[in-house]
């Protein structure tokens, strides 16, 4: 008798954003997100990992850094769904004035050189991770 494979709990970062690899945001690891107010039964069904990013960010900012330390997933993965979760109006990205790489309706922030005040507390977030 053969005995039955194990299948993997592991999935691959790609099959997680279904292939894709870029976004349409300028994301940086200290890009500062937080998400925006969906009264109840308004948001569209999606995904529970986009939901849980949402959870994350209410009423509070968070960096994209923490968000993927927190969730376990991969900085990429990550990337991709808070992206998809600005085109669809439900995070906030906060910062200055780059624009969006797809030309879509949000303004990105992509500063020239990251505020020290805001890499000390990312540090100090994935410190508290560890």
């Amino acid at each position: 008798m053969i005995p039955p494979t194990r299948r993997s709990a592991r999935v691959r970062p790609y099959a997680l954003t279904g292939g894709r690899t870029r976004f349409g945001q300028v994301l940086l690891v200290e890009t500062l997100i937080s998400a925006l107010y969906q009264p109840p039964g308004t948001a569209a069904p999606t995904f529970p990992e986009l939901e849980r990013i949402c959870e994350l960010c209410q009423g509070q900012m968070r960096s994209i850094a923490e968000v993927s330390a927190l969730l376990r997933l991969p900085l990429g993965v990550v990337r991709v769904w808070v992206s998809d979760l600005v085109d669809a109006g439900r995070i906030r990205v906060h910062g200055s004035s780059v624009s969006t790489r797809s030309g879509g309706g949000s303004s990105i922030s992509a500063p020239a050189r990251p505020n020290r005040l805001v890499l000390e507390r990312i540090l100090g977030g994935l410190r508290d991770l560890a």
